[in-house]
């Protein structure tokens, strides 16, 4: 699953910062790729929006800042998520 949520995330960086996906790799920062804060915070909702997860804000415990980071925090966070069970129907 790692592998199709680092694509998604690579597509979604490229996207969302106009650069092209090759320049993307794992050991990159978000500021080695030159993405402004705005951009950074634009590709933090898409890929919130994609995964239909909340991103940690400023957690010590996660790496938001790193292309590898973001990875390993979504697929942390998806597998939270499957983990719990579901929510009961509304009444």
């Amino acid at each position: 699953m790692t592998d199709s949520v680092a694509d998604t995330i690579y597509d979604i960086i490229a996207k969302e910062a106009g650069i092209d996906r090759a320049r993307i790799t794992a050991d990159a920062t978000l500021k080695d790729l030159e993405i402004q804060s705005l951009d950074a915070v634009q590709i933090l909702f898409e890929i919130e929006d994609q995964f239909k997860i909340t991103m940690p804000d400023r957690d010590p415990n996660f790496d938001t800042e790193s292309v590898k980071g973001l990875v390993e925090t979504v697929a942390k966070l998806l597998a939270d998520k499957a983990a719990q069970p579901p929510a009961p129907p509304a009444a």
